[in-house]
């Protein structure tokens, strides 16, 4: 049976983040995910987790200047050192946390700069940054994100992810399987998540076109959800949407796959 995240940036924002470990495991979740964790310290967040009974499974690396809408430094130059300090200050984290995965976002494209130049520094970005973490037991996973929500971002298809993994090497380096911004970007979910399994070391949900609840939108979420277990994928799915309305009033979805 699929296993699913709570993705606590998203879903219980009527409550103060670190209340809202408690709330995830109160509504049936097992494990948590989340966009970033440094504004607290990593002691707290642990914490809620023991207490709460629950796996930290993904959070993202160090973004750059995210209130000025920088997303990721992996890809861009001149920003190297700050690229490692950023990767070495995620997996102190991840060590606190106990956290198999980190999700190195790539970047948006600066202007003026060649295709292949952005491409060489991420591969080289990636491969040392998933040196480190293999060495600590934490994978590092990129994610193609699509262009309408994040126009100029640098990773857009799962074809280009396959590429940079391939160069890393598939046992360093991870694919972060999102559903939501593969069904905007290449559609066909079901062929798509079968074919890249391999690569997959995590996935994410959200329906289309809102980015709301699975079964707000036009994917058949039980049937996927179907393949999916049935392809033998045994890792987390993490919740990334944003609910349509109240978080627990649309868990209707999560109801055949809760904890007991």
């Amino acid at each position: 049976m699929p296993k699913f995240a709570a993705n606590l940036s998203m879903m219980f924002t009527e409550l103060p983040f670190l209340d809202r470990f408690a709330a995830a495991r109160a509504a049936g979740f097992e494990a948590v995910e989340f966009l970033f964790p440094y504004e607290h310290p990593a002691a707290e967040i642990a914490k809620r987790l023991a207490d709460n009974g629950l796996q930290q499974v993904l959070f993202n690396a160090p973004p750059g200047d995210w209130a000025a809408g920088e997303r990721g430094t992996a890809c861009l130059p001149g920003r190297q050192q700050e690229f490692r300090d950023g990767i070495m200050r995620a997996l102190d984290y991840a060590g606190a946390l106990g956290c198999p995965r980190l999700h190195v976002m790539a970047g948006m494209i600066p202007p003026g700069v060649a295709q292949g130049t952005l491409t060489s520094l991420y591969a080289i970005n990636l491969a040392w940054a998933a040196e480190r973490a293999i060495a600590q037991g934490v994978k590092c996973v990129i994610e193609p994100i699509n262009q309408r929500d994040m126009p100029g971002y640098a990773l857009t298809g799962t074809g280009n992810a396959v590429q940079v993994i391939e160069a890393v090497g598939p046992e360093r380096l991870g694919l972060q399987f999102d559903l939501y911004h593969c069904q905007i970007t290449e559609g066909d979910l079901v062929p798509r998540m079968q074919a890249l399994l391999p690569y997959i070391a995590h996935m994410q949900v959200a329906d289309t076109p809102g980015r709301h609840e699975p079964g707000t939108g036009e994917v058949n979420w039980p049937f996927v959800f179907a393949a999916i277990d049935a392809a033998g994928y045994r890792g987390w799915i993490g919740c990334e949407y944003r609910p349509k309305g109240e978080t627990l009033a649309g868990l209707g979805w999560f109801a055949p796959y809760r904890a007991g």
